[in-house]
């Protein structure tokens, strides 16, 4: 079966100047792949032709007369929005007519849109969001980032078991290395919420390597940290601050005088390389894990290479079949609590 993508276009800080940018660009890389562009028909049609898109067999275009705004309320978007491009393009993934949603609109607004629409796999009391981080050695996905402000053992058990299956399947790595970020390593620090959900990992289903710092995250010798969605956001708006920071010490640096700008063309190619080693567009796309159907959330500042970036994610879930994994692991786990 052929992928197919549903984008709401609408979506995030630039609505379709980006997305349909992005989703051209996309298009290019797979030609095979089907979108349909959720927004207003009148207003995404006016904007195709200047992207080069063209609607036919992978292109089609589904018609959402409203919008979620930005600041709107999780809870007012749910009761009020049915029709938003927001609404309609997770509909799409619970009718079948398309197999994941991606949007850069209201992260809130998203989460309870695509638990009330596509509802918890069995086993799963919430969904979390997990998204890729640059490490030394290439990347660690972290969860949760944002979902659940308050957990519960239990919960990180089931985010560690869901982040475990994502990175089996989508970097085919057979036994990620799975931590728990902690204020320390040591087995006598931490809350009792994070020394609970230790005990339960350490007699799980996966590579658990026990209690991880915050820049454990960076080093590239874990796969997988988990902690509860309070921490996770904390650590990414972190993280991408520090970024922004170091970017803009290193502008103003070589713009000292001549001859830091001679040294700035001179260490031209090594800071491209460093951008792009650092560029948070490559991870843009953050998994809502524990549903029954993928859904994606791009940035909503993203631009067009990290929106497309978003619908990468996309696709991969799609053709490891993410939900299903998570879904066949977790019901080995009830199946052997039941039988214990």
């Amino acid at each position: 079966m052929k992928a197919k993508i549903a984008i709401d276009v609408m979506g995030g800080d630039h609505g379709p100047v980006v997305t349909l940018a992005a989703a051209a660009q996309f298009l290019r890389l797979h030609p095979s792949v089907t979108l349909l562009l959720v927004g207003d028909e009148t207003l995404v049609r006016s904007q195709m032709s200047a992207h080069g898109l063209v609607e036919g067999e992978h292109l089609q275009v589904v018609h959402a007369p409203e919008v979620v705004e930005m600041a709107e309320s999780p809870a007012v978007a749910l009761r009020t929005k049915k029709k938003s491009s927001m609404r309609i393009a997770v509909d799409c993934v619970r009718d079948g007519s398309a197999q994941a949603a991606v949007s850069a609109g209201n992260t809130g607004a998203l989460m309870a849109t695509a638990k009330f629409v596509l509802k918890t796999l069995p086993g799963i009391e919430r969904p979390a969001i997990c998204t890729a981080l640059p490490s030394r050695k290439g990347h660690t996905h972290v969860l949760d980032l944002g979902a659940n402000v308050e957990c519960n053992a239990e919960h990180l058990f089931q985010f560690a078991v869901m982040g475990s299956v994502l990175v089996e399947a989508y970097d085919d790595n057979p036994a990620p290395r799975v931590g728990l970020l902690n204020v320390g390593a040591e087995s006598i620090k931490g809350n009792d919420t994070v020394k609970a959900a230790s005990a339960l990992l350490e007699n799980g289903p996966i590579n658990y390597i026990g209690f991880v710092e915050g820049d454990d995250i960076y080093k590239g010798d874990v796969d997988v940290v988990v902690c509860d969605g309070f921490v996770g956001n904390v650590a990414l708006k972190t993280s991408e601050g520090l970024a922004k920071m170091i970017t803009q010490f290193l502008r103003e640096e070589f713009g000292r005088g001549l001859m830091s700008r001679l040294a700035a063309v001179l260490a031209l190619p090594v800071l491209k390389r460093l951008k792009n080693r650092l560029d948070p567009g490559r991870y843009n796309g953050a998994s809502f894990l524990g549903l029954q159907g993928i859904v994606i959330k791009s940035h909503g500042g993203a631009d067009v290479s990290a929106f497309a970036s978003a619908l990468g994610v996309a696709l991969r879930e799609i053709e490891k079949d993410v939900p299903r994994r998570i879904d066949q692991r977790l019901g080995q786990l009830l199946n052997e609590k039941e039988t214990a």
